[in-house]
């Protein structure tokens, strides 16, 4: 059977649930395979955004040398600390890593827990990546009458600051006023978009400002265009997804037990050795006094791990290290909780929409909430099974008949995943109850408004502003 799209296969799912372990047992079946897909061996792409980074294999869970059976790792331990590698560039690197593969019938499989990696690398048309952005020069007529309308009525500093923006986004905890400008500077450029982004959320809110000064548009009319670009575009390929999953209350004692082998396995010391990189490298930049690309506060310094014993360094107690032992912990299993949002909010929806006409992207549940000898039995034999109808043409199960545990957590609710629809619905309200101050304002993610106007501060807020006395004393409308 031919098949418009080259195929992958991709596999997804929180940390501790055995997502290498099952890429290398695929990638070896497909090796030692008997039937005619016409692929003769099958390399394994790394999707997580911590295992890019080079050594550190102990606080980003590298599969070890050893473990890996002869299957080659590609995309990762390649980046040194302190340099950025982000999705866009990531999505880049892996499409050229899967033209030579596919060139040479090796099979890629994709593998990892940044879900938001692989669901871009399936799906076309959702990213704005910075190597495609040409820079315009700095010449007014450039800029279309729209956009010179808004900046006539910017105020000097606001102006001041487009002219001049920072390298790096302010704090907004540090420095909320520089935040807050910030923000204010967008809400005139982009009202669209600047409703998306929180103030505090400086980096995106930066990053917006710099997608018009360099594009001379703004950022929602860029979207709008995407909207209709994913209207009309596929996947860019047909994708066999694996989606491990493993029952919380399993998972969370399953990970606490990772964190606790992580700390014999060496991890304070990987931690040192990252502060030393970080120490040296911003005294270096500080002595030249000059731009660096190399930033200590991004990248592997945001990976669990790192912020929760970085301050026991400084102070190593019995106390503070079974603090910081418990904060990674609740870090871990926080994590775990974003990544199977992610899947089912995210990935899911995207698949489905995708799957509307062809089944060009199928998505199973593995269920690796049990290990040892069920593993062959739940995982393992299922997915060999579905790789195999997959590459040579046969009939696929239904995904969800694979197990109750699949057809609970496949059926999701229907989510249009169009950029548009998106930046819509995720549009944030200022609560004028609970915001004090104007430039400190209280904002709500829109599906959050109804459930934040339940929560008790905001009643309490409600009751005291609608009480005889406060009105009485308050010389004006909050």
């Amino acid at each position: 059977m031919a098949f418009p799209l080259r195929p992958i296969v991709a596999i997804c799912g929180t940390t501790g649930v055995g997502k290498s372990k099952l890429a290398i047992d695929l990638a070896l079946h497909v090796k030692r395979a008997t039937h005619n897909s016409g692929w003769r061996t099958a390399k394994i792409i790394n999707a997580d955004s911590m295992q890019v980074y080079r050594g550190l294999d102990v606080i980003t869970n590298k599969m070890p040398e050893s473990e890996r059976q002869g299957v080659e790792h590609l995309m990762m331990g390649f980046k040194e600390p302190g340099e950025q590698y982000v999705v866009g560039e990531w999505v880049q690197d892996t499409l050229r890593l899967i033209d030579e593969m596919h060139e040479n019938n090796i099979l890629p499989i994709v593998v990892g827990g940044t879900s938001y990696w692989i669901q871009h690398l399936m799906f076309p048309n959702r990213l704005i990546p910075k190597e495609t952005i040409e820079v315009q020069p700095p010449i007014e007529p450039s800029w279309p009458e729209d956009l010179l309308a808004s900046i006539a009525t910017l105020p000097p500093d606001l102006l001041s600051l487009l002219q001049d923006l920072p390298e790096e986004p302010p704090s907004a905890k540090l420095d909320p006023d520089g935040a807050f400008r910030l923000h204010s500077l967008l809400a005139v450029l982009d009202p669209v978009i600047s409703q998306r982004w929180h103030w505090r959320d400086t980096r995106k809110v930066l990053r917006c400002l710099e997608i018009i000064k360099e594009t001379r548009r703004r950022p929602s009319n860029i979207i709008a265009e995407q909207s209709n670009a994913t209207t009309e575009s596929k996947p860019r390929f047909r994708t066999l997804c694996f989606w491990l999953y493993a029952e919380p209350g399993v998972l969370a004692a399953r990970l606490d037990a990772r964190v606790d082998d992580m700390l014999s396995q060496g991890l304070l010391d990987e931690i040192r050795s990252l502060k030393d990189i970080a120490n040296v490298g911003q005294a270096t930049v500080q002595a030249s006094e000059g731009p660096s690309s190399s930033d200590y506060t991004l990248g592997i310094y945001q990976s669990i791990g790192y912020r929760e014993f970085c301050n026991y360094l400084e102070s190593p107690t019995n106390i503070a290290l079974s603090e910081a032992l418990d904060r990674m912990k609740i870090s871990t299993r926080q994590y775990a909780k974003r990544q199977i949002s992610w899947i089912r909010n995210k990935l899911i929806p995207a698949v489905e929409s995708a799957n509307t006409e062809d089944n060009v992207a199928p998505m199973y549940l593995l269920d690796a909430t049990a290990l040892a000898d069920d593993w062959v039995v739940n995982v393992e034999t299922p997915a060999v099974k579905v790789l195999d109808s997959f590459l040579i043409g046969d009939e696929m199960p239904n995904p969800k008949t694979l197990s109750d545990v699949a057809e609970k957590m496949l059926t999701v609710e229907h989510k249009d995943v169009n950029p548009a629809s998106v930046l819509q619905a995720r549009q944030k309200r200022v609560c004028p109850v609970c915001t004090v101050h104007d430039d400190r304002p209280v904002m709500i993610e829109g599906p959050e408004w109804d459930a934040h106007q339940k929560t008790r501060s905001h009643r309490r807020l409600v009751a005291k502003k609608t009480r005889p006395r406060y009105h009485k004393e308050s010389p004006g409308p909050c």
